[in-house]
């Protein structure tokens, strides 16, 4: 599949089966991240990978985040919906973005050279025959995450990434042409 190809018919996708994603696979769509552009060469993306039992980290930390506003006789059914949201995908990728605090550096320009690694991870994943989906949400940017996930003080979260094989034919996309949202300064 050339990168073209990839671009307009990659599609967010949430519905896969539980199959396990072999640790190549993984590696693979990583690399390809990895490749994303960064100013200065700061590298501020950081991955991750939750397979398994490992996504028993994440799983706790949407259950203790769920129940903190529940009442007592709610807390078992609002913590087991919330750790069943770990589960919805034989992979979860945290990824994060570590800002440089070099001189030069903007804080902004990190968040979106890690969105550009999502980005690249998320074609590779299309481009492997997998279905993914970039998920954020209040839990994501909850203390209790970061502490769960090991984050660095300066660390912040900007997506959770759920992939697997897809477990049905990926829907066709609509986009309105770029000549609509185009100007062009000659």
């Amino acid at each position: 599949m050339d990168v073209l190809e990839a671009i307009r018919t990659r599609r967010s996708f949430g519905r896969v089966s539980q199959e396990k994603v072999a640790r190549e696979t993984i590696e693979a769509i990583l690399e390809a991240a990895n490749w994303a552009p960064s100013h200065h060469g700061t590298e501020p993306w950081r991955f991750r990978v939750m397979t398994g039992e490992g996504r028993g980290v994440l799983a706790k930390a949407y259950g203790d985040i769920a129940v903190l506003g529940a009442s007592e006789e709610e807390r078992e059914t609002v913590r087991a919906k919330a750790e069943a949201k770990a589960y919805r995908a034989p992979v979860v990728i945290a990824v994060s973005a570590l800002p440089s605090d070099a001189p030069k550096v903007v804080r902004a320009e990190e968040f979106a050279a890690t969105h550009a690694a999502v980005q690249n991870l998320l074609l590779a994943a299309h481009a492997l025959g997998l279905a993914a989906i970039w998920r954020t949400g209040e839990p994501m940017y909850h203390p209790l995450m970061k502490q769960a996930l090991g984050l660095a003080e300066a660390e912040e979260l900007v997506g959770l990434i759920y992939l697997g094989k897809p477990a049905a034919p990926l829907p066709e996309g609509k986009r309105r042409p770029a000549a609509e949202k185009t100007v062009w300064l000659s």
